[in-house]
């Protein structure tokens, strides 16, 4: 997607894409994320993905290579497209700490969210807290909590001495 991102939850979600339509029509698939530059596809539990693999990948390579849309026309609906700062006003003076935070979570930290079939979006600043939303597999994801708390807040931590906490939005 050249922008936005949009998450299926269900079959029924997925009637206004051709191709989400189709992973969930393998069956054993109970979500579908697209991301600007890659597709999540989550397995029903007890699936083995060596097993949903391959169907998967046929669905891609015959969607992609009949050059077919992601999206039927005019039903783009609930695509994604993070807005800069929607529910934190942040302080002008913060200008060079959110560049540094954004800087991080853009190059370390969303392609690692990214390899785990989901997605990071910035929500704000504010008084030394960061906040961030998971979105595709990584929204669901148990771990989730663990890898904001542990992973994502030790790493801002590390380089940018101003945050002092990483909250889900």
């Amino acid at each position: 997607m050249e922008s936005g991102t949009r998450d299926f939850a269900s079959p029924e979600d997925a009637e206004i894409s051709p191709l989400a339509e189709a992973l969930f029509n393998l069956g054993d698939v109970t979500g579908v994320f697209f991301g600007s530059d890659f597709i999540s596809v989550t397995a029903a539990l007890g699936v083995p993905w060596s097993d949903l693999k391959p169907n998967v990948l046929s669905v891609l390579l015959d969607h992609f290579s009949a050059n077919m849309p992601l999206f039927k026309p005019g039903s783009a609906a609930a695509i994604s497209v993070p807005a800069e700062n929607d529910e934190w006003e942040e302080n002008l003076e913060d200008a060079d700490i959110v560049a540094q935070i954004k800087e991080l979570i853009e190059t370390r930290v969303r392609p690692a969210v990214a390899n785990d079939g989901g997605d990071i979006v910035y929500r704000g600043f504010n008084e030394g807290i960061v906040y961030l939303q998971m979105q595709g597999a990584c929204a669901g994801c148990p771990s989730s909590s663990a890898t904001l708390k542990q992973g994502i807040e030790s790493l801002l931590k590390h380089y940018v001495p101003e945050v002092v906490e990483v909250r889900a939005a």
